[in-house]
């Protein structure tokens, strides 16, 4: 069987010479370097690839072999780490001697070295329900700005839902308050209202930019599968948001997902402390990543040395402008330790070898494991991918949650135990864990864990549970499609 992109047999014998011997050698360097510092799983499906195309399978590796971003900058993201600990205390916790497990403060200091940002007590989070009642909480926060608000999405669009939001942005601009939003160029360019959103920015006086902007006419370009899936707005310093929810409709402006009837179904959350500013520090970052400009006024408010009270929070980044998977390394912490329960949400859950091998050891050490995804999805290849680790996860003994269509579960949190959480916008998929800049918070404390316990009792009661023996049932054909997709996942 000829496996080469070309017809050896049809050319003259000295250029089939040259092409196999070209392909060979492909093969043999590519070989010691394709598994540097890759999971197995990943390098085996580029060899594989490399192998059987050798010149297709080199051409799309020097385009996505690396997950890195460009090493300007990675270094940019150094030096506001270098920054930001320079007006941190040098402690992984701060706050008062509250009890709390062993494990718990070594996480933290695992993200603080990961990450930059230490865990601090003195927080309050407040669980925002539904689409119209964030963008109500959100307006009625910046109408009250004085200084600056600062807002980065994922995706971004002007439509009647976010429309209140929107609005308080131009009423704050007209008063003098300065406002920046940071857009996902990609992720926000294919949805209907981003254009109309561009142009509105652009009246109204709004400082703006896109994240990894895709525009080589312009000299801009990044890899095109990196983005910046980060959600999170600040304003003057007091006050933040974060979590799963997007800057757009529930239906996302697509004619064929309001035909389907689709909603997304999201979480948000308000905060106030020390995490408004370790929220706000991530988007200065960002901000000084796209733009060159470094906001020292308005991150100058330094961490406190001393804090008491309320929720103890840590800020998490992660993304391919840190060396490590921050956010994979601390959600593996987190299942590794759990002794009663696992509740995780995740609407992309195509993990790697290491978190399906936490999952299903928790599940199996006889940890309560429940997982919480949706009946339908917007995602084709993730969809299908993710069905494949259903079988192996309920012989483990992991309960499946699928939510009723038409609604999409969006939300992204785990719950360990009864004090620990962890919510914001990375999916326990391979994407977040290597591709996309994320936000996470670590958070302890019983009183927020609890509430988010009744959020989840909302979704258990929309949903239905998966049975294995059904499931083993379904067609060969589905069968085959789920695993095609899940080796397609793994080519990153």
């Amino acid at each position: 069987m000829d496996l080469s992109l070309f017809n050896l047999s049809a050319m003259p014998l000295g250029w089939a010479i040259a092409v196999a011997t070209v392909e060979l050698v492909i093969r043999l360097v590519m070989l010691g370097i394709v598994p540097n510092k890759r999971r197995p799983s990943v390098a085996l499906g580029w060899l594989l690839a490399i192998y059987l195309i050798p010149f297709v399978g080199l051409i799309l590796f020097l385009l996505l072999g690396s997950y890195k971003l460009p090493r300007a900058r990675r270094e940019k993201q150094v030096e506001m780490n270098r920054l930001i600990r320079e007006n941190s205390p040098p402690a992984a916790v701060i706050g008062d001697d509250r009890p709390m497990p062993v494990w718990v403060r070594a996480a933290a200091v695992l993200n603080d070295r990961l990450g930059a940002l230490p865990m601090i007590a003195g927080n309050d989070l407040t669980l925002l329900d539904g689409y119209e009642t964030a963008y109500a909480a959100m307006a009625e926060e910046i109408r009250r700005a004085e200084r600056w608000v600062h807002l980065e999405f994922y995706i971004a669009a002007d439509d009647p839902t976010t429309a209140p939001l929107l609005d308080a942005l131009d009423d704050a601009v007209a008063r003098g308050v300065t406002v920046r939003f940071l857009l996902d160029h990609l992720g926000s360019a294919g949805y209907p209202g981003y254009s109309t959103l561009v142009r509105r920015l652009d009246r109204s006086g709004v400082q703006w930019a896109r994240m990894l902007p895709l525009r080589p006419w312009k000299l801009e370009y990044t890899r095109p599968d990196l983005r910046n899936h980060r959600k999170i707005v600040v304003i003057d310093g007091d006050v933040a948001f974060t979590g799963s929810q997007n800057c757009i409709d529930r239906s996302y402006n697509k004619r064929r997902n309001r035909r389907r009837g689709l909603q997304w179904e999201d979480l948000w959350v308000r905060g106030t402390g020390p995490v408004v500013d370790a929220l706000n520090a991530l988007f200065v970052t960002d901000w000084y990543s796209e733009t060159d400009e470094l906001l020292i006024h308005e991150a100058q408010d330094e961490l406190p040395a001393e804090a008491s009270g309320g929720l103890m929070c840590q800020v998490v980044p992660s993304g391919p402008g840190f060396e490590n998977e921050n956010n994979l390394r601390m959600i593996n912490t987190v299942l590794y330790h759990a002794l009663d329960r696992v509740d995780i949400v995740s609407p992309y859950f195509v993990p790697d070898e290491s978190s399906m091998s936490a999952v299903t050891s928790a599940a199996q050490r006889g940890v309560r494991v429940a997982l919480y995804v949706s009946e339908i999805s917007d995602q084709f290849f993730v969809y299908h991918a993710q069905r494949s680790y259903y079988e192996e996860l309920m012989e483990a003994g992991v309960t499946i949650y699928r939510h009723r269509r038409p609604t999409i579960l969006h939300t992204k949190a785990i719950l360990i135990d009864d004090d620990v959480a962890v919510v914001g916008s990375s999916n326990l998929d391979m994407r977040s864990f290597a591709l996309n800049l994320e936000v996470s918070t670590l958070v302890y404390g019983r009183d927020f864990v609890s509430t988010l316990d009744g959020v989840l009792d909302r979704y258990r009661a929309a949903s239905t549970v998966l049975a294995l023996d059904d499931w083993r049932q379904r067609a060969l054909g589905v069968k085959f499609l789920d695993n095609v997709c899940r080796l397609t996942s793994a080519l990153m």
